[in-house]
């Protein structure tokens, strides 16, 4: 009777001793908090000349590249990461300016922090036109899946509209 007794006491207090893991830095589940709100930052023009052209093409066989026809959505109104056991997921969610997009994508932005990791939400619209509808026929969501290596030193995730952008950072 007296090892049974031991046995749920010592357990008792182990179990105890290990109520702050939820709070821990260790813990994944805690690695980036609720996102939040932040204007988006406008893009500054740089002397650029026309005359240059920014890439030649490596033969007469070369074609050329698609032209990009997406365009940033309306506003981004949800943020969330998401860890998996190699990595973590990105879920963002937009509301489009119009009903019918298509072709979704997270694409990432080059020139940024290095602690930071920021996404544009694109989207393609028809080129009909298309009713505006309510908000809830414009949602869309996308995700993008990172490894541990992509998430080595980011501090912030961000993800930018047209209208605003939402970031997350990391406890």
């Amino acid at each position: 009777m007296r090892k049974p007794l031991a046995l749920l006491m010592a357990g008792s207090l182990l179990l105890a001793g290990c109520g702050g893991w939820s709070d821990s830095r260790i813990n994944p589940g805690n690695w980036f908090g609720k996102s939040k709100s932040t204007p988006v930052a406008t893009a500054a023009s740089g002397e650029v000349n026309p005359l240059i052209p920014e890439k030649t093409g490596l033969g007469i066989f070369d074609r050329p590249e698609e032209e990009d026809i997406s365009l940033p959505a309306r506003q981004i109104s949800e943020l969330r990461v998401e860890p998996t056991p190699n990595g973590a997921i990105i879920y963002a969610t937009a509301i489009a300016a119009r009903q019918g997009g298509y072709d979704l994508a997270l694409k990432r932005v080059p020139d940024t922090a290095a602690d930071t990791l920021e996404y544009t939400f694109n989207v393609v619209y028809p080129e009909a036109g298309t009713p505006t509808g309510n908000e809830h026929s414009r949602t869309l969501r996308a995700a993008v899946t990172l490894s541990e290596q992509d998430l080595r030193g980011i501090r912030t995730i961000r993800v930018s509209g047209a209208e605003n952008a939402r970031e997350t950072r990391r406890r």
